[in-house]
């Protein structure tokens, strides 16, 4: 890495990376946890990447057990409200107007891939998002495939599961909630409306593959870009990864906005150890004109 974030200031960060930026037509963004926590969302690791507290249920668990999808539905249960209302902050907004801005110029610039199921790239007005690990606004039956609203769902879970009470402690990334004092065993669980199948949310759980199509989709926007640019990711696990080992077999320059260590930091050209919220508005509000390498 050519530039050590720790010894310099917010402002020189803003302008190293701008000036960065600006040399390329096609920046690609790839996003994750960190990108929200300015919105109230959780994240799983610290900043040595390492989980700080246990790693949502795998889709093994899900499928495989009544009392987990109890435990889950309990947990979105509680959590979903807050997920639901949460709002883009400003590192969303600016990755949205640095769009913009390229878009003016006739250039291609900042699309984006989200490890994020949360929609708050699309809430701040970012186009041309890819969800790699969809998103939680959906539920779809596993059984006869009917897709129907989380809000809906929730309706339904509040009804079954009036008695319900429970102390929500942190809001997580897949908008699930840690909870003090719930009865797990005595979660009424609904299924679907159509069938009596079970209810999944339209995202893709730990130990689940990504959809070939979309994987195929994001190498060919890493294959189209100039940039990498990591925001809020540690890319610890396989699913972001691979791009940014794909972006460094094709000699792609990579970039990181993340406080702490990430698995992709022998092949960054910079890593910023600034929170999302405040580097990338920083960066925004430079608005270097772009420049054709």
């Amino acid at each position: 890495m050519r530039f050590a974030p720790e010894q310099n200031s917010l402002a020189e960060a803003a302008d190293h990376l701008a000036q960065a930026l600006a040399g390329y037509r096609q920046v690609l963004v790839l996003s994750g946890a960190g990108l929200s926590t300015a919105s109230g969302i959780g994240d799983y690791r610290d900043a040595q990447g390492v989980y700080k507290r246990p790693p949502p249920i795998t889709i093994s668990r899900f499928l495989g057990s009544h009392a987990a999808r109890q435990r889950y539905w309990a947990r979105s249960l509680f959590g979903w409200p807050a997920f639901n209302a949460a709002q883009p902050n400003a590192g969303h907004r600016a990755l949205a107007r640095l769009q913009e801005a390229c878009q003016n110029r006739g250039e291609p610039g900042f699309a984006v891939i989200t490890q994020n199921v949360d929609e708050l790239h699309q809430s701040a007005g970012h186009a041309d998002v890819l969800e790699l690990h969809g998103s939680l606004k959906q539920v779809e039956c596993l059984d006869c495939g009917l897709r129907a609203p989380r809000e809906a769902l929730q309706q339904r879970l509040l009804a079954a599961n009036a008695q319900l009470t429970a102390t929500r402690r942190e809001l997580l990334p897949d908008g699930d909630a840690e909870l003090d004092d719930a009865d797990f065993a005595a979660v009424v669980v609904p299924g679907c409306e159509r069938c009596g199948g079970v209810l999944k949310p339209t995202v893709v759980f730990f130990g689940d593959s990504v959809p070939r199509s979309l994987v195929e989709e994001s190498f060919s926007r890493v294959d189209a870009a100039d940039a990498l640019l990591i925001v809020g990711s540690s890319v610890m696990i396989h699913s972001g990864f691979r791009f940014c080992r794909r972006a460094h077999e094709r000699g792609i320059p990579q970039f990181a906005v993340n406080q702490g260590r990430t698995r992709a930091d022998d092949w960054l050209h910079a890593k910023y150890l600034f929170g999302c919220e405040v580097l990338l508005p920083a960066v925004q509000e430079r608005q270097v004109p772009s420049v054709v390498k």
